[in-house]
């Protein structure tokens, strides 16, 4: 029982349901987004996206592929807002804050490994770097 006390206040299983709760809360942003605003913005312009009457008879089976082109493109959407809101405006924010700092490595010129800035040989191939 103390493993399984140990395995619960570990750090990243704390992080792990953080971020499944703050993500479950995020999708419900992210969908309302998605229905409330891009979707009739979309039908405004182009008319209702709505392909769920798309159906295939064989036989006595129905295949309703018009959900399918639904959900793909409500997946598509989704990506594209996740995308434009998050990512890169993260990626940018990371990238300057890189070039703010300045990096504290450079590539070794024989093997190509990492090493710091300050270093006068490669702790890999241990030639002498200027």
């Amino acid at each position: 029982m103390s493993g399984f006390k140990r395995f619960l206040m570990q750090g990243n299983v704390i992080d792990l349901a953080v971020a499944v709760v703050i993500g479950a809360a995020f999708n419900s942003i992210v969908q309302s987004f998605v229905a409330d605003l891009l979707t009739p913005l979309i039908s405004a312009f182009g008319g209702l996206p709505d392909f769920s009457s798309l159906k295939v008879t064989v036989g006595r089976s129905n295949f309703m592929y018009g959900n399918f082109i639904n959900a793909v493109i409500s997946f598509l959407m989704v990506a594209a807002v996740v995308y434009f809101l998050l990512v890169k405006p993260y990626t940018h924010l990371k990238d300057r804050s890189v070039a703010k700092n300045g990096s504290k490595t450079r590539d070794c010129p024989e093997c190509l490994s990492e090493i710091p800035k300050a270093a006068s040989r490669c702790a890999f191939c241990s030639s002498q770097v200027a």
